[in-house]
């Protein structure tokens, strides 16, 4: 009886271990078959309005996905961090997705400067990073002649935004006299500030003022006096929404009655509750319109699933996630070295700012056009669509 008590033991314990055994391999086995899609972003602080908005463009573009069938019949898996808007932080998060996540990609920030602070790590460990918003040239061509192999982006660059701001104000407002007022510790402002002031320059306009404020500013009025002694017809803001409604309302107190102009930072509904009057009438570079018709189906699904209104990164993560699935597919493997390959080599994708190609010289999207945006009677408006970026 002992020796049949200890038989009965023994098979007992023998499959409580192969009970165990099983449970990791088969979850091993299940998220061997995931692909890895990393995402980096502000989801706190003054940025996190737009980091909050593309994070969950992303994952929606990757829920619809996996619904469909996935990528190579297999299931994508979003692996996101708070970036905190912080460039020694995106640096640290980067690291963790290739090192830690195994990720086959990284789609974000919305901002140059992490994105240029990233692009090297993207380099070292050649995984591809799709970035959203990320304008300044220096993202994916950090010197002339230099490329970054494994950095793409889906919007256009300051360049062409600061050429568009010249041109939009020569040909639309007639105006002749400009000034600029921009953050000086601002990858992105200072890029957009100089590309206007080339383009300006070009256009036989007289550029009247130039001020310069420093990150965490919240007082213009020394840089605004200055500018309205100097009578422009336009003023141009090259930076984001919370200083632009300070400075907007600090210039209309002065007695400022210029035109603002601004960039891809500025489209925000929090923009129009902080600034209220103040920036009525005013313009601003967008990459599309979160208005017309088509977007419409995608913005009904993101308020079903976040239970708000989305902003405009929502759209360009729905695009960097389409040419991502785009590569992938290309690539036939989900190996990051391939998916990068493939980046260059993929089919115009049809994405709502336009139909996305990468251009294999410059990482850059080609015929990416600019809405220039309207603000009449408290909200954004197309005004018109500029020339497509060459």
């Amino acid at each position: 009886m002992k020796k049949h008590g200890l038989f009965r033991i023994a098979i007992v314990l023998i499959a409580v271990l192969a009970l165990a055994s099983c449970g990791p391999k088969a979850e091993s086995k299940s998220a061997a078959s995931e692909i890895k899609i990393g995402w980096l972003g502000a989801l706190s602080g003054d940025q996190a309005v737009w980091g909050t908005a593309e994070r969950n463009g992303t994952l929606l573009m990757i829920e619809k996905i996996n619904k469909a069938g996935g990528i190579l019949g297999r299931q994508l898996k979003l692996v996101d961090y708070d970036d905190k808007g912080d460039q020694l932080e995106a640096v640290n998060v980067a690291k963790r997705l290739i090192t830690e996540d195994k990720v086959a990609a990284i789609i974000g920030t919305n901002s140059s400067g992490r994105n240029i602070a990233i692009a090297p790590i993207a380099e070292k460990a050649k995984v591809p990073v799709i970035a959203t918003y990320a304008t300044n040239p220096r993202v994916t061509q950090p010197a002339e002649g230099e490329l970054m192999q494994y950095t793409f982006r889906v919007c256009f660059t300051d360049p062409y935004q600061g050429s568009v701001m010249a041109d939009f104000s020569k040909s639309e407002l007639k105006a002749t006299k400009a000034a600029v007022l921009y953050e000086i510790s601002s990858d992105y402002s200072v890029g957009v500030a100089q590309y206007f002031r080339q383009r300006w320059k070009e256009l036989g306009g007289e550029l009247v003022a130039d001020e310069a404020f420093k990150t965490g500013d919240v007082e213009f009025r020394a840089q605004l006096t200055k500018i309205k002694e100097a009578k422009p017809d336009v003023i141009i803001m090259p930076f984001l929404y919370k200083e632009v409604a300070l400075a907007t309302k600090q210039a209309r107190g002065l007695g400022i009655q210029a035109v603002f102009i601004g960039g891809d930072g500025w489209p925000s509904s929090e923009l129009l509750k902080m600034a209220a009057d103040a920036v009525e009438g005013s313009f601003f570079v967008d990459h599309t319109d979160v208005n017309m018709p088509q977007v419409q189906d995608w913005r009904t699904e993101y308020k079903a699933r976040f239970g708000k209104d989305f902003e405009v990164n929502a759209i360009m993560a729905h695009d960097a996630v389409l040419v991502l699935q785009a590569a992938i597919e290309k690539a036939g493997s989900a190996d990051p070295e391939k998916i990068a390959a493939a980046m260059t080599l993929i089919d115009p994708v049809a994405g709502y700012t336009g139909n996305i190609k990468i251009d294999p010289k410059t990482h850059n999207p080609t015929g990416k056009a600019a809405a220039i945006m309207g603000i009449k009677d408290g909200k954004f408006g197309l005004h018109t669509v500029m020339q497509p970026m060459q």
